[in-house]
């Protein structure tokens, strides 16, 4: 099935490759100013020998992972909190619900205005934008706890940091581990997007403005199409490792 699948994905890809390689070539696509995708191809192939946007790749990769990091070291322990005390949760839910549909690239402007410092100031609205959907798929893991199993283990004389550690940490962590994998994709986003407003020394979005200011078309979709690849690459790994870690919970929640 899963090589049904892939199949059936490649054969999309290529063909969409195709219709676009005969749209730009045979002038049925007059007034766009897409390059074909032979050579937006050629360009990703090209830029793999170029300094500057390797540097560009580690620098964005250094900002995704760290943002991604904190954002997982404050959201996890506040989701816990807040899974673990309703009433605290009651009274902080109307604040979370309002700023979290906020969109995180809309921030970035005033991010620019309120931290001076370059990196931080990316680093920031990376974690702010990861926050979120770890935040809250903490959250649905705290409820989603078998209520028999915590009153299993007080009624064996098991105090509440204990239930916590032996039953609810374990059976959020298969929501939390999809809130990291959800997130990981929205940090290389706000990642991208902040060099392409803010600009900088490196990374991939300054790549792609410089790219573009020199109207070099095939190279600017080159290095976004490196881009797309990376979340791709980035959202199969934590995938991966999420089912491996926990794949009893994929049995269960297929045989509920």
């Amino acid at each position: 099935m899963t090589g049904t699948r892939l199949l059936r994905g490649a054969a999309g890809v290529a063909g969409f490759l195709i219709a676009g390689e005969l749209l730009i070539r045979y002038g049925l696509g007059e007034g766009l100013v897409f390059p074909a995708p032979s050579a937006v191809l050629a360009g990703a192939w090209e830029i793999l020998a170029d300094g500057v946007f390797l540097e560009g790749v580690v620098a964005t990769l250094a900002n995704w992972a760290l943002g991604l990091l904190i954002a997982i070291a404050v959201a996890v322990p506040v989701g816990v909190l807040l899974g673990a005390l309703p009433p605290v949760e009651r009274a902080i839910r109307p604040i979370l619900e309002f700023m979290r549909p906020i969109p995180s690239v809309a921030i970035i402007p005033l991010a620019i205005l309120l931290i001076p410092v370059d990196e931080l100031m990316k680093v920031s609205v990376i974690v702010y934008a990861s926050v979120w959907p770890i935040l809250i798929n903490t959250l649905y893991g705290m409820h989603d706890v078998d209520p028999m199993a915590k009153d299993t283990l007080r009624a064996f004389g098991f105090g509440p940091l204990a239930v916590l550690a032996r039953v609810s940490l374990p059976s959020a962590a298969p929501f939390v581990a999809t809130g990291v994998r959800i997130a990981a994709g929205i940090a290389l986003v706000l990642a991208v997007s902040a060099e392409l407003i803010a600009g900088g020394a490196a990374g991939i979005g300054v790549y792609v403005n410089v790219a573009g200011s020199g109207n070099r078309m095939d190279l600017m979709m080159a290095a976004t199409l490196w881009a797309g690849l990376l979340g791709v690459v980035a959202n199969l790994a934590l995938l991966a490792g999420e089912r491996r870690l926990f794949h009893w919970h994929q049995v269960r929640t297929e045989g509920s």
